[in-house]
């Protein structure tokens, strides 16, 4: 299978199905020297694992990281950096139901007209379990370039907004609550909202968006390989993602050039940033912003017409351990695929100028 790699320079490949022995990857391209803070990795891994709360899926896994290659006494090689997470919580048999039939808007029935083969057990290949393999990854990006700093947060929940901009929120209170929205008057609001949602047997979608800052000027390429293009193929990666938008996003389509254009400062600065940090597909220095979208989680414990293998018409009803809303875990996975992202345009940067 094709696709499995993510990155140029810093790149990282990983392995496994959601409920296999394990999932895990491989990161080639790391720079030697860097020592590694292995507690805050697996703080990352802590961020994003299944049962951490009420209003997400209740399937218990630790989620403990295992290095094998690539790190010596603490410090980066140089060398391929090897990892697995063991899967120590499976219930193959809650998935027996749909081994013939096909669940509404999973990967299921397209996986199966591409592969001829799948692995009903949890979505296998493509279920979000993949995405623990990013974070460990990201988790190293974000220690190589720890001068630039990322913070993802909820910051909506079906229709439930924030409406405040990231200047004015205090991102020391994301992880205060299990929401992850630095607001915790709207993150109970969320919060209330998702486990309602959980009883009627349903899911619902949010918001999670993201401010990079710290980030030099010159990240990015100016034709096919623009900062915000990669940022938002990283994004799009993500299970559940529907949208992706940075900066003024689809709102600026409405603004006059007079309105819209950031006028610069003496220094380089600019008086506002509706740019969102990225100009002509080149980081200018200022915060980098964006919003991602995610979808309502697909299985729900609701009964719902589908097909099966024959093509036959048949009623199923979600089964099994499933987040009501996948965003408070996306948070942690929305800073890992920005941080692969800038770590590699950031070690490309290195080659072209003294």
């Amino acid at each position: 299978m094709a696709g499995n790699t993510f990155g140029n320079l810093f790149r990282v490949t990983t392995f496994g199905e959601s409920h296999g022995v394990a999932i895990g990857g491989v990161i080639d391209g790391c720079p030697s020297g860097v020592k590694l803070d292995l507690e805050a990795i697996q703080t990352e891994l802590n961020r994003r694992k299944p049962g951490q709360s009420a209003i997400v899926t209740q399937r218990k896994e630790p989620d403990t990281v295992e290095f094998y290659s690539g790190i010596f006494e603490g410090i980066t090689t140089g060398t391929p950096i090897g990892f697995a997470i063991k899967n120590a919580n499976q219930k193959s048999k809650d998935y027996s139901h749909i081994k013939d039939s096909y669940r509404p808007s999973h990967a299921d029935y397209t996986y199966d007209q591409k592969y001829g083969i799948r692995d009903y057990r949890g979505g296998g290949r493509s279920s979000a379990r993949e995405t623990a393999s990013r974070v460990v990854a990201g988790a190293i990006a974000k220690q190589v370039l720890s001068d630039i700093s990322f913070n993802a947060y909820v910051s909506g929940v079906g229709n439930i907004k924030l409406n405040k901009k990231h200047a004015d929120l205090d991102f020391s209170l994301t992880e205060s609550n299990i929401v992850r929205c630095p607001d915790i008057e709207k993150a109970t609001e969320m919060e209330n909202y998702i486990k309602q949602i959980r009883k009627e047997g349903d899911t619902v979608g949010g918001i999670v968006s993201c401010v990079i800052s710290g980030v030099p000027i010159g990240l990015g390429e100016p034709a096919f390989d623009k900062l915000h293009a990669e940022l938002g193929k990283a994004m799009l990666s993500i299970n559940a993602v529907k949208g992706f938008e940075y900066g003024s996003g689809f709102e600026g389509a409405s603004l006059k050039g007079s309105q819209h254009n950031d006028l610069f400062n003496t220094d380089g600065t600019t008086k506002t940033n509706l740019s969102g940090g990225i100009q002509g597909g080149i980081s200018n220095g200022m915060d980098i912003y964006f919003n991602v979208a995610f979808k309502p989680v697909a299985t729900i414990m609701q009964d719902q017409e589908t097909i099966d293998k024959e093509g036959a018409i048949v009623t199923m009803q979600g089964k099994g351990r499933h987040d009501p809303c996948v965003v408070p875990r996306a948070v942690p996975i929305v800073e890992a695929m920005a941080a692969l992202v800038l770590v590699d345009y950031w070690l490309m940067n290195r080659t072209i100028r003294k």
